[in-house]
């Protein structure tokens, strides 16, 4: 009875075999499910590195760009600095020539100031000299032929003394020759008379002949001005 069994067993068993031939698809189905899963996995990373290395490489140049535009401004802003600094040298440069000029032309006008006011003292007694003749003693038929002559050559000295000093600058001026009014920067005034004639103001006698050098008051006339009021 229990061999029976056990050959019964066997012979299931025997016929069972095949069974498990099948259990080898699972196997091979498997593999091929989980493959291509294996690669996705192993492809992702990969992907986002060639991102990231995109990423630089687009952002390199951008920063190099940037950095380019930002040393162009600034040497931009040096150029104009220097630019101002350069026209505000060139424009001191040309104030300080114009000063230059004045200056020397200014000793030139003027080196002999000193002297020309020495002078004029000089010339003031050749005028007085003549001034000291009275006009009908110059006349021939009833005046000195010698104080005459005396005249005559004090006269022409005073006059080529006069056109010397004006080729240097230096000038005589007469205020009441030509009735001028009364200016305080060229005239001193000596004192005020009323005279009906005349308007208020003007210069009608001159007591002591002014001297210009160059346009520029070596010294001034005295003079007598109006005053009707």
């Amino acid at each position: 009875m229990l061999q029976r069994t056990i050959l019964r067993a066997s012979r299931q068993a025997s016929c069972r075999t095949p069974a498990f031939a099948p259990l080898r698809q699972p196997l091979v189905s498997t593999r091929a499910a989980t493959a291509p899963a294996a690669r996705w996995y192993s492809d992702a990373p990969a992907a986002k590195e060639g991102e990231a290395a995109e990423k630089k490489e687009e952002e390199a140049p951008n920063d190099e760009a940037a950095k380019v535009k930002t040393d162009i401004e600034k040497k931009d802003k040096e150029i104009i600095e220097l630019k101002d600094k350069y026209l505000r040298s060139v424009a001191d440069f040309r104030n300080l020539q114009e000063r230059t000029k004045r200056e020397i032309q200014g000793a030139k006008d003027f080196a002999i100031q000193r002297f020309a006011r020495d002078l004029v003292e000089s010339v003031d007694n050749l005028d007085r000299a003549l001034g000291t003749v009275a006009p009908e003693k110059l006349k021939p038929a009833d005046g000195n032929a010698d104080l005459i002559a005396l005249h005559d050559g004090i006269k022409m000295t005073d006059t080529i003394l006069i056109s010397t000093l004006k080729k240097h600058g230096l000038e005589r001026f007469d205020p009441s020759a030509s009735a001028e009014k009364f200016n305080p920067n060229v005239h001193e005034a000596v004192f005020q008379a009323p005279q009906p004639d005349k308007e208020d103001g003007t210069c009608f006698h001159t007591q002591q002949k002014g001297f210009m050098l160059n346009g520029r008051v070596l010294r001034p006339a005295k003079v007598g001005v109006v005053k009707n009021a």
